[in-house]
């Protein structure tokens, strides 16, 4: 299996309650390595209940929404207590697959297996769009997941690229920390509050989830009203697809920003030029910095050209887990909606041991 992080772990636990042989890989020195270099400030938005693996739920002590050290804290707890068989410092450089074998090349030496799980979620996979000018920027540019914490961003000017959550969470927190931030927006936000209620969105969503569409939109329409009811006329443009089918911006911390003059909106970029951007609106600005908040694609690069890719660049499948290119395997952290990725992917963790557990259970013995 390749990723040491939540997907990888929730699989291995649940191959081993299935008692079928395995290795997990992770490129980093811990497991969680990616979550152990996110900002500082990352809390999850979705509520522990619905964001614990498979056979171990969150203490009752551990706050509604789990902030970043806490949750690394508690994958590390988990590898422990289920003693998985985590190989550390390695990494899968390159996948191939001969006469029904998979070949896995690692930064530690070759190995072989039968079946292969890729649980490589999305972060390792940062998506950096090129912009003409860029190379007469005099500043600097970074994809938002080098950023760590706000500090040493006072008064510069920050030209944030795009609306996701890390990029409304990052925009914010500088904002306040005393930078001067703008923030692109290239076709609008969504934006729907961190609570309903007193329930963590996340919770309503997956009940929601349950109607018909005509009666889910309707409920999103009515969010939508108290919304504007309590806190007036929305400041980010809306986008032309609905809540429904993208991940919305979850909590309110970047529109008060806004609200409060802390933070500026441009439209998209057209381009970058010597200390700057000028956006498609024709208006230009000043930065010292820029972040990219491009979002993530499926991190697949070891596999090559042995899947093909669905419209949202993830492999294709069935049965949420199983490769439709390739026999033997599969993929957990691969699906993302607004029931939370931690709830996929415990979720696909046990289809897709169950279903390799089959899978052995219908292989002939060896003669």
């Amino acid at each position: 299996m390749v990723g040491g992080g939540p997907a990888g772990l929730a699989t291995s636990q649940q191959l081993s309650q299935h008692h079928v042989p395995h290795r997990v890989l992770e490129r980093g020195d811990t497991v969680g390595s990616t979550w152990a270099n996110l900002y500082d400030s990352l809390t999850l938005h979705t509520g522990k209940h619905m964001s614990s693996l498979p056979g171990m739920p969150f203490p009752r002590s551990a706050p509604l929404f789990v902030p970043r050290r806490e949750f690394l804290d508690y994958l590390r707890g988990y590898a422990e207590r289920f003693e998985l068989p985590i190989d550390t410092g390695r990494d899968a450089e390159r996948i191939a697959r001969t006469d029904g074998t998979w070949t896995m090349h690692t930064s530690r030496g070759v190995l072989t297996a039968h079946i292969v799980v890729v649980a490589t979620g999305i972060v390792a996979n940062p998506k950096t769009p090129h912009f003409p000018g860029q190379e007469r920027f005099a500043g600097r540019i970074a994809h938002s997941v080098a950023y760590r914490r706000p500090d040493g961003y006072a008064g510069r000017r920050v030209l944030v690229v795009g609306v996701g959550n890390s990029g409304a969470e990052i925009g914010s927190e500088i904002a306040r920390a005393g930078g001067k931030v703008t923030v692109a927006v290239r076709s609008g936000a969504n934006v729907v509050p961190l609570t309903l209620a007193g329930l963590p969105i996340q919770y309503v969503s997956y009940w929601v989830r349950k109607l018909p569409r005509r009666v889910q939109e309707g409920a999103l329409a009515l969010v939508r009203l108290l919304t504007e009811l309590r806190r007036g006329k929305p400041v980010l443009p809306r986008p032309a697809h609905s809540p429904l089918d993208e991940i919305p911006v979850i909590g309110f911390h970047l529109v008060d920003a806004i609200a409060q003059g802390l933070i500026d909106v441009r439209v998209g970029v057209a381009e970058l030029t010597a200390d700057g951007a000028r956006f498609t609106d024709g208006t230009s600005g000043r930065f010292d910095e820029i972040i990219l908040a491009t979002g993530f694609g499926a991190a697949l690069g070891p596999l090559g050209g042995l899947v093909q890719v669905d419209t949202k660049g993830f492999a294709r499948r069935r049965d949420r887990v199983v490769s439709l290119d390739q026999p033997g395997l599969y993929f957990v952290g691969h699906n993302y909606d607004a029931t939370g990725g931690l709830y996929n992917i415990s979720r696909d963790a046990r289809l897709a041991a169950r279903l390799i557990a089959d899978q052995i259970a219908r292989r002939p013995p060896a003669p």
